[in-house]
């Protein structure tokens, strides 16, 4: 499966933006798509994730309450809303997926097999 992540810019504190991970190739119902995120300097901090069939949806506790993970499998889409984004929020984001993910694991980027290119949101005044 190939990944490509878009939607990022800048944007003021207090604003919202929403990125787009367009998804191409086979997924099956067991996939899992997620965000992550890294601010420089800062190690890869697990956003959301969203089950492909379900919608069952994951959050980071950083984000929780501001962000919210959807998709529309007839665009093979998924979407990350920011709301209430902070300088915080600064980092390139990145849609990955993975398969037949139990909930514990979701936020280990090292269980996502496939990884778009990543897009870059700078919040800042």
């Amino acid at each position: 499966v190939q990944l490509q992540a878009s939607g990022g810019g800048l944007v003021q504190p207090g604003g919202s933006l929403r990125l787009s991970c367009g998804v191409s190739g086979r997924t099956n119902s067991d996939y899992v798509m997620g965000w992550f995120r890294q601010a420089p300097g800062k190690e890869r901090e697990f956003v959301a994730a969203i089950r492909w069939s379900a919608g069952s949806a994951y959050y980071g506790g950083s984000v929780k309450g501001r962000f919210s993970v959807s998709k529309d499998n007839r665009k093979n889409t998924v979407y990350l809303q920011m709301n209430s984004l902070g300088p915080e929020d600064t980092a390139v984001y990145y849609c990955a997926a993975a398969e037949r993910l139990i909930v514990s694991s979701m936020n280990n980027e090292r269980n996502y097999h496939s990884w778009g290119q990543g897009t870059k949101v700078t919040v800042s005044s």
